[in-house]
């Protein structure tokens, strides 16, 4: 028996069809195939990649139902064989494994930061169908690595201080070039993103109101290597400065968290402990070190900071020097509730105790008077 004997595409064809019914894993283990290590058979309609010696494999028990399907030791693979094959029958086949191109790159974040756009403009879109279009242009890659480049932008943008695509978590290990390129787009599409973090600074109010379910777990970031030199963006780009200047945003944070720690008490048939909550930046302005004065269950005080962002979880956000001491000084008193995806879907994680051991702190700014000069 021969993968030569294979005339028909349309063998080729229903492998490839069962491959999307079952799934790849299911599919190589069926036909006893390994994952494809540099060749993948590309469907030019969808963007679609198969492992090419697997399709072949069962293609010839379609075309041969007499025979059987072939395992991958009867026959081998690679460009003479199997490439071979699938290109005489019109197929085409695309090389993997390779770094990305530069252009590869570039297309990937074109569309990253339209879909960027788009969400914070609450325009609807979706993130497959964008996919499915980059697939058709970057022929050797497959969905999952266009979605791993995706996390690669979001974490160069997290780097940046820069909001990124909700979905998209931030992951490491990317190229050198791609972070060039992202450092590129932002620098010379200033005023476009400007535009996305002023759309998303407007929304200032609550997605909902309801608080089931909001109250999560902190996330847990990915470690992201610093870079060696910090970069230097305009302030208008600040995100985490823009949320802490943003004092409508600020203050509905607060108000939402305010109903949040009334709901949970009265939940708690401590309706009692309810109507003392006192919002005393409200009554008396900002610098006591905290927000909202409310208790736990057994009337224990909670000291309760709160920072609220319309980006996602892992945005970073800004800690005054008063606070990070009242953190210190109050130690498991003090919460800070981190509000995020706020104009979305509210949620929120609660840190607890003092600051220095939860947060990675970066030193902004400095207050700074003229030094004395002995004479």
């Amino acid at each position: 028996m021969s993968i030569q004997d294979i005339r028909d595409p349309a063998a080729i064809h229903a492998a490839m069809a069962e491959y999307d019914r079952v799934g790849r894993t299911y599919f190589l283990e069926k036909y006893g195939f390994g994952k494809a290590r540099e060749y993948m058979l590309r469907d030019p309609a969808n963007g679609r990649l198969y492992d090419s010696k697997a399709i072949v494999g069962a293609a010839h028990g379609y075309a041969f139902p007499e025979r059987g399907h072939l395992s991958a030791t009867d026959f081998s693979g690679g460009e003479v064989t199997v490439e071979h094959l699938l290109s005489t029958l019109g197929f085409e086949v695309v090389r993997i494994g390779q770094d990305w191109t530069r252009d590869e790159v570039q297309a990937t974040v074109r569309d990253y930061f339209e879909m960027l756009r788009l969400e914070a403009t609450c325009q609807v879109f979706n993130k497959s169908e964008h996919n499915e279009l980059l697939r058709q242009r970057l022929r050797a890659r497959s969905k999952g690595s266009i979605e791993m480049k995706h996390q690669n932008i979001s974490a160069v943008l997290d780097q940046l201080g820069l909001p990124y695509i909700r979905g998209y978590k931030p992951r490491s290990n990317f190229q050198d070039l791609l972070r060039e390129v992202v450092l590129a787009h932002v620098q010379h599409q200033q005023p476009m993103m400007q535009t996305i973090v002023d759309a998303i600074e407007e929304q200032t109010g609550p997605g909902n109101k309801t608080y089931r379910g909001v109250l999560v777990e902190p996330p847990v970031p990915e470690s992201i290597p610093t870079p060696k030199r910090r970069q230097r963006l305009p302030r208008k780009l600040d995100y985490a400065a823009r949320d802490e200047r943003n004092r409508i945003l600020g203050h509905s944070g607060e108000s939402w968290v305010l109903g949040f720690e009334e709901n949970r008490l009265s939940e708690a048939s401590r309706a009692d402990l309810a109507a003392k909550i006192d919002w005393v930046s409200e009554r008396c302005g900002d610098g006591t070190g905290y927000d909202i004065m409310s208790f736990e269950e057994d009337e224990v005080t909670r000291f309760i900071e709160v920072k609220t962002t319309n980006g996602g979880s892992l945005t970073p956000f800004i800690i005054s020097q008063n606070e990070l001491e009242f953190s210190e000084e109050t130690e498991d008193a003090f919460c800070l509730y981190r509000v995020f995806e706020f104009s979305n879907s509210p949620r929120l994680f609660i840190v607890r105790g003092d600051l220095n051991q939860a947060l990675h702190l970066e030193a902004m700014d400095y207050r700074a008077r003229l030094k004395s000069i002995s004479r």
